[in-house]
């Protein structure tokens, strides 16, 4: 029998467009909701206000506990850039490279996303589920409630959560007996201890770069360490615009080069222990006594006395307890108006600290500890040992790190940008954390966990964090609600100093200085991965250090001299020894770094970071013992050797004159150069231009990875840096130079030139000029030859070799800027101007009437000095055009004559009366 035949229903153009919209409508119902309460943008939106435009949400990131201010862009509901918060009085606007790399943590794959439960001991950690946690933790809570608590340990970080901490407090007065202890790998337990010197109780300092007149740095870096180190760095730089010869003198006295090393005007490296003898007979000259005639101390001296109230010093965690006395004590000699004196706030003085929680641990009375946000197993190694003595341990955290590893459960924590909560500012403001995208995964927050181990009805964070202030804001709890929400902080809140006197000079003067030993381990957080929290970051295992361009790897620092006594040069093996234990690691031979100094970098050797992070480098943390920062070393020189991936192999300008210095009464005067060249037609439009200040620039890195962010630029690895296909669309090249006491750092992305060889030599035009000036990339059209590269003088261009972007973990796509391109295998790639920002700003100038010079590029923005200015060479008013004006403006590899649309401003040399 013949089949009927089967209706096919007619699909015209319309239909099928519909089919596919609701297919699309449907696939994205698998992604992540938008958070159920009301979140509200920033108040003023970057880059125009204007509709189209990436919405930013107010909110901070978290450092030692404290909240700095930034604005999360999303793009559709995604978080993909962090820009800083102008209204925070911690960031005002910029940001640093880890700030920056944070939204790469937030997409990492690698995060926890489950409850894991081991259910026998010694057995694996298996999946479970919260409701399987919070039964379990029932039948725990009420053995403490029948205890009071006795056998319960709290461990966390440092927290200046006001929601958190009223949390912590509620829960010890429920259960008396319990105990809470505050953990930070790298903490200034000196610091901690000789406040107590000083004044008999804890304190912390907050710090006036903007009042000084003389800043002393002793064995420390103000640009980078502490919370308060962005604005450090830009009320300096602020300072430095105003007038370089009239700025605050700085003066650095350190064991291993800093950033802060590099921009003083007097520099002397030194080991910690003569650091501390140094201090002694600075205090001992400004309370009377003998002072030197002649040298650095009597320079230093002399600036001090004539700063007097604007003198500022700033003492580092390698110094004793006695010397950050001392310090305390000069402060208040010279009547210094740079430096308050505050309350702990991320360290409480009530909470407990580790030894005497290892002691309890080890002694059996401890049946209950919960790890909250911390991982003390791999910075402690007696930890991890200690921590099998203990029946019941719970581990909260972004990963399944060597902690949660050890724990009898582990719970996943929710991102910061994924989660209500509250923090301090560097200066006491209270800052406000909203989420920029619901949580990816299953995870809740520090505060939503507390809830539940309180026992509390209220579990949501948003609803912990508003019950918590409204008590505050009674009056109108609604309007200021909205309002902190969409500053990110609460104005007008700072911590009010305390009034309090040091002990006399006498008194503090008496402390004998530490001898010091042939050879020490000085023990410091990496410049990228810190103490190991980012070390599962790719962008900041790539960038490059700044004193050593070193990626991907750590090293053992050490003087020239040093390593000459040891036969010892850069790549040799050794085994470094301390009182607590030895570790195999390479040496970097580090000119600037102090003699009889080896610099221990942390926060590498993790063994449960991530795929990225898992095996890489050493772990300095067996040399160092109960969280000093020095200890004695021996070194045994190895047989073998081990290659770095560097991005930067010579420190030398070799007489080229790349990064200039001049004397504030200079000028710079740029020789004309006749060209073959045809005359380009004057841009009708915009002509775009960026301008970077040397004498702004402190080499921090953020502008690099920023630039990574917004243009979707891949990590490409360890072996492709060391072939010397690094991807970063603008370096930061180091130099040492003898004409300041430091070294010299200066940006390079593409210069945009004028009459670009690269685009002579490109056989499909893939590289040509707009009609505003810029010289851009047409990917579609390049085919590889690499013409263009080998032509640049600059060497500026990257060219993708290998399938670098990740297309293996969906989570990763998010993060993505979906208007840049990303770029597959086999095309050249360069910076752009941030092209995409230059075209948003056309597109509505038309409709918002915003002058398209407004746009800010990635670099610029993320800045924390102000070091890089762009704008139109066609609007007189522009900062750009102001600054080719200066005396200080040179281009550099002027004499090749490709007229550059990106120029320099060079460094100001102190002109010493």
């Amino acid at each position: 029998m013949e089949q009927p035949l089967q209706f096919v229903p007619k699909v015209n153009r319309r239909r099928a467009l519909g089919l596919m919209a609701a297919s699309l409508a449907l696939g994205g119902t698998g992604c992540s909701r938008p958070p159920r309460e009301t979140i509200y943008p920033w108040v003023h939106m970057p880059e125009a206000r204007a509709a189209g435009l990436p919405l930013f949400y107010a909110s901070a990131c978290l450092r030692d506990g404290h909240g700095l201010g930034v604005l999360v862009g999303t793009e559709g509901g995604r978080p993909i850039k962090i820009e800083g918060s102008p209204a925070h009085p911690s960031s005002l606007g910029a940001t640093d490279a880890w700030m920056q790399a944070s939204v790469l943590e937030l997409w990492d794959p690698d995060r926890s996303g489950e409850v894991l439960q081991r259910t026998a001991p010694g057995g694996p950690l298996a999946a479970s589920s919260w409701s399987a946690f919070e039964t379990a933790w029932s039948g725990m809570a009420q053995r403490l409630q029948a205890r009071s608590g006795e056998g319960l340990h709290l461990l966390t970080g440092p927290l200046t959560s006001p929601t958190v901490r009223f949390q912590i407090d509620a829960l010890l007065k429920r259960w008396p007996k319990a105990r809470w202890t505050q953990y930070a790998p790298l903490h200034d337990e000196a610091a901690e201890q000789g406040a107590q010197l000083a004044f008999g109780q804890p304190v912390q300092a907050l710090r006036h770069v903007d009042r000084a007149r003389c800043i002393v740095a002793l064995g420390s870096d103000p640009f980078t360490e502490g919370p308060g180190a962005l604005r450090q760095a830009l009320d300096w730089s602020n300072q430095r615009r105003a007038g370089a010869q009239q700025a605050a003198r700085l003066f650095a006295v350190e064991a291993t080069p800093g950033l802060f090393g590099a921009r003083a005007d007097q520099r002397l490296a030194l080991p910690p222990a003569q650091i501390d003898a140094l201090v002694q007979r600075l205090a001992t000259a400004l309370a009377g006594g003998a002072a030197p005639t002649a040298g650095f101390e009597a320079a230093l001296l002399q600036a001090l006395r004539a700063a007097g109230p604007g003198s500022l010093l700033v003492p580092g965690a390698c110094l004793s307890p006695a010397s950050h006395a001392l310090v305390h004590g000069m402060h208040q000699q010279l009547a210094s108006r740079c430096v308050d004196v505050l309350a702990p706030m991320a360290m409480a003085p009530e909470s407990g600290r580790m030894p005497a929680l290892l002691d309890a641990m080890q002694a059996g009375a401890v049946d209950t500890l919960l790890v909250l946000d911390a991982n003390p197993c791999y910075a402690s190694p007696s930890f991890a040992a200690a921590l099998g003595r203990v029946p019941a341990s719970i581990h909260l955290g972004l990963y399944t790190d060597e902690t949660a590893r050890s724990s009898t459960w582990h719970l996943p924590l929710s991102h910061a940008y994924e989660q209500w909560g509250d923090a301090l500012a560097h200066d006491g403001t209270v800052t406000l954390l909203q989420p920029a995208i619901a949580p990816l995964y299953d995870t809740r927050s520090l505060a939503e966990v507390l809830a539940l181990a309180g026992g509390g009805d209220v579990r949501d964070g948003h609803a912990l964090v508003q019950a918590h202030w409204r008590p505050f804001w009674n009056a109108d709890f609604e309007a200021r609600w909205r309002e902190a929400l969409q500053l990110g902080c609460v104005e007008s809140t700072p911590a009010h100093p305390l009034k309090l006197r040091s002990k006399g000079m006498g008194e503090l003067l008496a402390a004998t200085p530490p001898e010091a030993p042939a050879l020490v381990a000085l023990f410091s957080a990496d410049p990228s991965v810190a103490d190991g929290r980012y070390a599962n970051n790719g962008w900041l295992q790539e960038l490059p250090r700044p004193f050593t361009k070193l990626t991907w790897d750590n090293a053992l620092l050490i003087g020239p001299a040093t390593a000459a006594s040891y036969r010892l040069s850069t790549g040799d093996r050794v085994r470094a020894t301390t009182a607590q234990g030895h570790v195999d690691a390479p040496v970097w031979v580090l000119p600037g770094q102090a003699e009889g100094v080896m610099t221990v970098p942390l926060g590498y050797g993790r063994t449960a970071a991530g795929h990225v992070g898992n095996g890489v480098g050493f772990d300095g943390y067996v040399l160092r013992a109960k969280g000093e920062a020095t200890a004695p070393l021996q070194l045994q020189k190895l047989a073998d050797r081990h290659d770095f991936s560097v991005t930067q192999h010579e420190m030398d300008q070799h007489g080229r004159d790349l990064a200039r210095t001049v004397l504030p009464t200079d000028r710079i005067v740029e020789p004309g150069h006749a060209s073959l060249y045809p005359e380009r037609p004057k841009s009708e439009g915009a002509a775009w231009a960026m301008t970077i200040d040397l004498d702004a620039c402190i080499g921090c890195n953020a502008c690099t990875a920023a630039c990574q962010a917004e243009n979707n630029i891949p990590v490409v690895g360890r072996e492709e840096v060391a072939r010397g296909h690094a991807m970063h669309w603008i370096r930061v090249d180091h130099y040492r130079t003898e004409e300041v006491a430091g070294s010299i750092f200066q940006p390079v992305p593409c210069m945009h030139c004028e009459d670009a060889p690269c685009e002579l030599v490109c056989p499909v035009g893939a590289t040509m000029h707009d009609t505003e000036g810029l010289n851009v990339q047409v990917y579609n059209r390049c085919i590889g030859t690499r013409f263009c590269s080998n032509n640049c003088p600059y060497k500026v261009r990257r060219f993708n070799f290998l399938q670098y972007s990740d297309d293996q973990h969906e989570s990763l796509k998010g993060q993505r800027n979906p208007n840049v391109t990303v770029r597959s295998r086999g095309v050249m790639e360069k910076c752009s101007y941030c092209l995409q920002r230059v075209a948003r700003a056309r597109q509505h100038e038309q409709t918002t009437g915003l002058p398209a010079a407004a746009v800010v590029t990635a670099c610029q923005a993320a800045c924390p000095t102000r070091a890089i200015s762009f704008g139109d060479l066609n609007d007189k008013d522009s900062t750009v055009v102001k600054q080719r004006e200066s005396p200080r403006h040179y281009a550099l590899l002027g004499e090749l004559n490709t007229r550059p649309r990106t120029t320099y401003l060079a460094r100001v040399r102190r002109e010493e009366k």
